[in-house]
């Protein structure tokens, strides 16, 4: 594709915020009543549920997004080099982040705890799995868009190839109702397939390269392949910047069911295979609802807005170990949750934007952060995209 395409200011935005909003999702994290590296001594119903309302569906929609931007740039370049580039962009930051973010932040975590002495009492295994999941921690989702970009060489082609005319009648039929259908039925076979797994081999599911390469994999691929198909058919895309009261109070029902699955399910029966349903579902539905709202309230440039999209990946990687220091040795001395909360926000996206600022100064940092070739060294205070 050698013409260019309107910029998406909208879904800039959108994606920019999804990926911010893992900062008060962590902090929250700390002051709700679900188990974390780090808990403050006395949970808030408020903050949990505000937790609870960021988690239900803020990957479904970002792996939309992802799937749009993903298949607009395969018709951009060839595609050995548009798999290269999509992989450098989010694997070298994933490999960068694992030395310098993720593996002094378990160093920590291993020391508050009191895990140190521990550690040797550990099987080989034990300890390799231990460190897949720590390691990895806040930065699956980068592993599984590798995973997806990989796997969009032979999906994206198809959808290429797809006859034109049978690919636009289809997207024509592709209603909301008939996509929650088809969405309620992916929810369902996935739940069936997890449950089959725990019935063959429990321990699998235990595993943290399976789960991430996997199960995320196979349970965020609708997302991302029917951001493609959005970005292929404008009347799809219309389905979800339109918006559908029906899609605001479906979602407002699978989030109570979300709510009362949580409060109420049971580990050991078919909490995380209802979990899996309505997530599939609620995701498709908020969809709708963030498009819809995010296509009214921010489709305009904004030098402001710019920034943060151009800063959102970097300050989210440094976010996690921020809130982990703030949670280990902060928090105990904040006695208010909501002040807590709010002086955690302050400190953790204070000190990412300073060294945001900074690592813009240092060329083989704005590699390594962006996995994208630095040409030259942009003014201070200019964000680079």
């Amino acid at each position: 594709m050698t013409t260019s395409t309107q910029r998406e200011f909208f879904l800039d935005s959108i994606r920019a915020w999804l990926m911010l909003l893992g900062i008060p999702f962590h902090i929250s994290l700390i002051y709700s009543t679900h188990q974390w590296h780090v808990n403050s001594l006395t949970p808030s119903a408020g903050l949990t549920l505000f937790n609870d309302f960021i988690h239900a569906f803020r990957m479904q929609v970002f792996f939309v997004i992802s799937g749009y931007f993903s298949y607009m740039l395969f018709l951009r370049y060839p595609r050995k080099r548009w798999w290269k580039v999509r992989v450098e962009r989010v694997g070298i930051p994933m490999l960068t982040a694992i030395p310098l973010l993720t593996l002094p932040q378990f160093l920590m975590l291993q020391y508050v705890k009191g895990r140190t002495d521990d550690w040797h009492t550990l099987s080989g295994y034990d300890k390799y799995n231990t460190l897949v999941w720590e390691l990895t921690s806040h930065l699956w989702f980068l592993l599984v868009l590798v995973v997806f970009t990989t796997i969009g060489l032979l999906v994206f082609q198809q959808i290429k190839n797809w006859p034109e005319a049978k690919s636009a009648a289809l997207a024509e039929r592709l209603t909301l109702g008939k996509l929650s259908a088809l969405f309620l039925l992916f929810g369902i076979a996935f739940a069936a397939l997890r449950r089959l797994i725990f019935i063959v081999y429990a321990p699998i599911l235990s595993d943290g390269l399976f789960n991430f390469v996997v199960m995320q994999t196979l349970f965020y691929s609708p997302f991302f392949i029917l951001g493609a198909l959005a970005f292929k058919h404008a009347s799809l895309k219309a389905r979800f910047t339109t918006f559908s009261p029906g899609c605001a109070v479906g979602a407002t029902a699978a989030f109570i069911a979300y709510l009362l699955n949580q409060r109420y399910g049971s580990g050991d029966a078919w909490m995380y295979e209802t979990d899996n349903v309505i997530s599939m579902v609620m995701g498709l539905w908020m969809v709708n609802v963030v498009f819809s709202l995010g296509h009214r309230l921010l489709n305009f440039k904004s030098s402001r807005v710019t920034y943060f999209v151009n800063a959102s990946l970097f300050i989210y990687l440094v976010h996690h170990p921020l809130t982990l220091l703030f949670g280990a040795y902060i928090t105990p001395h904040i006695h208010s949750n909501a002040l807590g909360f709010i002086t955690g926000l302050v400190f953790v996206i204070g000190i990412a934007v300073v060294l945001y600022e900074v690592h813009l100064r240092i060329p083989l940092l704005r590699f390594l952060f962006s996995g994208k070739p630095q040409n030259k060294t942009p003014a201070p205070g200019t964000a680079t995209g």
